[in-house]
């Protein structure tokens, strides 16, 4: 049962009385609705007021666009719905998760880097802002998770790093920033990703530690948050089986399951265990490590059995719909357990000040949108000065300059809109255009007309015949359904290598991944600028040229516990 007085959501006996007759009155339809956190709908493919009449879902996620799109698409939904609705997006680095005219503020890890929990704070204010423009009122972050294996290809850059204290105070600034601006947070992703290798996008992955080495790592975390009143938990598609284990002794591996179908998972470990009494909304069921632990017709219904709250997202809607029906028609779905849900669901709305009892949206729009762009933008230039870190200078290359090293052969790696979290930064132009400002002569490395001559046959007097110094700038940035983050050569010889490096003055920049010195271990100076948003471009061209010192601390191990990547 729901205790409605306990935090998260402290209601008084009249609010607590309102929800009660509300659950006892509505329909099964409304109930099941409730229960869906649908996908964002395009006014330009849907009638949005006809969608919302028809399906009545609880909540809506938000995929970037322009803001006054959003505005209007966020508008017309709330305006129609009988209950006021959630209204979410990643707003993880930045306003830019809702709107395409959003600051980038910039990655978590960058964040981190600083090791200044004022700059997390500024990036849940900034995006909390810039969101709460256009009617958005909950943000799908802090991300809570620890970055414990280097080779993690969908965490990386968008966590607070692998040291539990600071993931903490981070995630506490953050989340004060978000509220600030009235933006529900929503910590995730439970049970915790980045212990594992693989993405659940692709696979139901595996946080693989001990139960006793969980509660002192993850555990500690989501204790500490809790405690402090975080209102919702996303449920992710990762398994924990040293939890399962624990509380269900001699359960056989068939029985284990990934934490968004878990009973012993949500109301063991989370409810029981972590006493946890909020919200809880599964991360997105198109998943492949959501749908193939089940059939997906009795994946929905175990989902809410396990004590989930809210699905995210839908496959084919009205199949998703009726499946939940056919479950509470046939006894497999209680509505005892269907009205819990709502119960909380409602309980939130409430507490988070989305609705009043006359259930009337309390969040009204500006009559006219301001990002504050200006002013965030000089935030985010601050933020990135701090962070920017010097990993290895073995060959004392730094500062540059035209005298030194005029001619600079440009190399970039990545830069690719391909993949889910992609925050769109293109860095080529950026980092070509502020080395030609700085007096230097660059030549592009072309991947795609590759020099055969070159490729072939060409040596060391011949590459100095054509450059001083070789800069690589690797923007791989993390993306959904993706096996790897790392550095993919052209597969003809490695042309784009610097086979050189002990020869040719070469500098590695990254702007996304942490990680690259695995794979290019012998390179003399590596640095890691975690994001690729041009304020974070400009601090790398200031440090490098020597206008600046490197003020950045690794969050993470940069050196991925390989003696080589020291050399």
């Amino acid at each position: 049962m729901v205790n409605l007085e306990e935090k998260p959501y402290n209601l008084n006996k009249a609010q607590i009385d309102y929800i009660q007759n509300k659950v006892s009155e509505m329909s099964v339809s409304e109930k099941v609705g409730q229960l869906f956190f649908v996908i964002g709908q395009d006014e330009d493919s849907v009638d949005i007021n006809h969608f919302i009449n028809q399906y009545q879902p609880g909540g809506m996620m938000y995929r970037p666009d322009h803001a006054e799109k959003i505005k209007r698409e966020i508008n017309t939904a709330q305006t129609a719905s009988k209950i006021p609705m959630f209204f979410a997006a990643n707003l993880e680095s930045g306003g830019n998760g809702i709107v395409t005219e959003g600051t980038w503020f910039g990655n978590p890890l960058e964040m981190a880097a600083t090791d200044d929990s004022e700059n997390a704070y500024q990036l849940g204010n900034v995006a909390g802002s810039e969101a709460r423009q256009v009617g958005n009122n909950m943000s799908f972050a802090p991300i809570v998770d620890l970055d414990l294996n280097f080779r993690n290809p969908i965490m990386n850059t968008r966590t607070f790093g692998s040291n539990k204290g600071r993931v903490i105070s981070m995630s506490d600034a953050q989340i004060k920033g978000l509220k600030k601006n009235q933006i529900i947070p929503v910590i995730k992703h439970f049970p915790g990703d980045g212990v594992d290798e693989r993405d659940q996008h692709l696979v139901s992955s595996v946080n693989s530690l001990s139960a006793d080495d969980w509660m002192n790592s993850y555990g500690e975390i989501y204790h500490h948050l809790i405690a402090n009143g975080a209102p919702v938990v996303m449920i992710a598609h990762i398994m924990q089986p040293a939890w399962e284990r624990r509380l269900e002794p001699g359960i056989n591996d068939t029985d284990l399951h990934p934490a968004s179908s878990s009973k012993l998972l949500i109301d063991g470990l989370l409810r029981n265990v972590l006493k946890f009494n909020g919200l809880t909304i599964t991360d997105a069921t198109p998943m492949i490590g959501y749908n193939a632990s089940m059939a997906r017709k009795d994946l929905l219904p175990a989902t809410i059995n396990a004590g989930i709250d809210m699905i995210l997202f839908n496959k084919n809607i009205d199949e998703d719909y009726g499946y939940l029906h056919d479950a509470i028609d046939n006894g497999t779905l209680s509505m005892a357990r269907v009205d819990e849900a709502v119960t909380r669901i409602l309980a939130t709305k409430l507490s988070q000040q989305i609705m009043d009892t006359d259930e009337q949206p309390l969040q009204k729009l500006p009559a006219e949108i301001n990002l504050n762009s200006e002013k965030h933008a000089q935030l985010a230039a601050k933020a990135a000065n701090q962070a920017v870190t010097l990993v290895k200078d073995r060959d004392h290359l730094l500062p540059i300059s035209p005298k030194k090293t005029p001619r600079v052969r440009l190399v970039v790696l990545g830069d690719s809109d391909d993949g889910g979290f992609k925050e769109g930064g293109h860095v080529t132009n950026a980092f070509k255009q502020q080395l030609e400002d700085a007096g230097f002569k660059v030549t592009l490395f072309d991947q795609k007309h590759l020099d055969f001559h070159e490729t072939f046959e060409e040596g060391v007097a011949d590459l100095q015949k054509k450059f001083d110094l070789a800069i690589y700038v690797a923007n791989v940035e993390t993306a959904s359904n993706q096996t790897t983050t790392r550095l993919n050569w052209v597969h003809l010889m490695a042309a784009d290598a610097p086979w050189f490096m002990r020869s040719i003055p070469t500098l590695f920049i990254s702007t996304a991944n942490p990680y690259h010195l695995f794979d290019i271990p012998e390179v003399s100076t590596f640095i890691n600028a975690y994001t690729g948003n041009p304020q974070t471009i400009t601090a790398v061209m200031n440090k490098i040229t020597g206008k600046e010192p490197f003020l950045g601390t690794s969050p993470v191990d940069p050196f991925c516990g390989d003696f080589t990547t020291h050399l």
